[in-house]
């Protein structure tokens, strides 16, 4: 009797992204467990503040509970509500959007570029109207959009140029880190982003009235200056960190040329793995920037027929995790199509955003190339 045949192994998972912790963390965050209680409870918070504004340049910082929150709270201090407009591009995650709805405000999607992947600075400023309060430019993988044009575009118009810079950790501008050139920025300091406190976020200014709003806004309208105790001056919201959670950050902090510097080498090798394929598009640095290179993507020309379905299909075959390239804002159910959205609604097609965590080896990395690699072959 002829013995079944065995199943051939599957190589190990390759996750997308995880984080990079060492004992560094693991010992701030007990630390804070221990004895971050009391007195103590905003002292990591506080360290946190400081440490990111000062990586970044900017005066102020405010730790919250994600970058949503950091959004929702910038927005709020400009003033931004009912019948106001924020113009934002169509490729973005949810996030993005939904504080801008939550304030009772619109938001006003508009096309993206088809190299950067971030918004179009014409399309932008062919959207504003009288109701129009702030644009923000989403630093969309750790690709940067064109600030010299969006800031000259606020200027003119006299509205506000915020930086969504949830996946922009390490990107800069003219030698300047994103998120430190508009009235305020965001970062997303999420367990799959270059920096992490597992949830958490920040919101960053170097505008001291805009800051002091926030820091009301963010602990249920309490006011420091305010001699009561848990006497709230306005109805604020809860969006303040945990101090565990600005430990983990603390340790990130001091590690962050280190993170930031494991995205580029990952993205260097992807290029050195797949930069001769014809057809296929990585991230872009252009000539004043440099991109953190949150996410490495590819993007397939249409001419070679490879689907978003076909790329997951074929990851999943070789056991290896890949996210789709964002749907556009306005392909979901909650909004108004905008299919005049040319670049948003065609890119994601034929994109797949690839595995890229600190610890990745270059076996892995093969991996992956050579999916892309057999996908192009046909």
């Amino acid at each position: 009797m002829t013995a079944p045949a065995r199943e051939e192994a599957k190589p190990a998972r390759i996750a997308y992204t995880r984080p990079s912790i060492t004992e560094l963390e693991v010992a701030y965050a007990t630390d804070a467990a221990r004895n971050g209680w009391g007195p103590a409870c905003y002292d990591y918070i506080i360290r946190l503040e400081r440490d990111f504004a000062a990586h970044l340049g900017s005066a102020h910082a405010v730790a919250t509970s994600s970058c949503t929150g950091a959004m929702q709270l910038g927005l709020a201090a400009l003033g931004i509500g009912l019948g106001d407009e924020v113009i934002l591009a169509d490729t973005n995650w949810i996030a993005t959007a939904a504080p801008i709805l939550h304030l009772g405000a619109k938001p006003v999607m508009v096309d993206i570029l088809p190299d950067t992947w971030c918004i179009d600075p014409e399309r932008a400023e062919a959207a504003i109207t009288a109701r129009t309060k702030a644009i923000i430019a989403t630093h969309i993988y750790g690709s940067v959009c064109d600030m010299d044009r969006l800031l000259e575009i606020g200027r003119r118009h006299g509205i506000a140029i915020i930086e969504d810079a949830a996946e922009a950790i390490g990107s800069t501008w003219r030698g300047r880190p994103v998120g430190s050139l508009g009235a305020f920025g965001t970062f997303s300091f999420h367990g799959t982003k270059t920096m992490t406190t597992g949830e958490g976020g920040m919101f960053v200014t170097s505008d001291r009235a805009l800051f002091e709003k926030v820091n009301v806004l963010a602990n249920h309208g309490r006011d420091p200056k305010e001699p009561r105790q848990f006497f709230p001056s306005i109805t604020g919201y809860k969006f303040k960190m945990a101090n565990v959670s600005a430990a983990i950050g603390c340790a990130q902090v001091e590690r962050i040329d280190e993170l930031i510097a494991g995205k580029r080498t990952i993205m260097a090798r992807y290029r050195a793995l797949l930069g001769d394929l014809n057809g296929v598009a990585l991230n872009v640095e252009p000539a004043g920037t440099t991109n953190g290179y949150w996410m490495p993507t590819a993007v397939f020309d249409p001419g070679l027929g490879v689907t978003r379905e076909r790329l997951i299909e074929a990851f999943e075959d070789a056991n290896i995790d890949a996210r789709v390239f964002f749907w556009p804002l306005s392909s979901l159910p909650m909004f108004t199509p905008q299919p005049e959205n040319r670049n948003a609604h065609d890119i994601p097609s034929r994109a797949i955003n690839l595995p890229s965590y600190h610890d990745m080896s270059e076996v892995e990395q093969a991996r992956v190339a050579g999916v892309i690699r057999a996908l192009v072959r046909g």
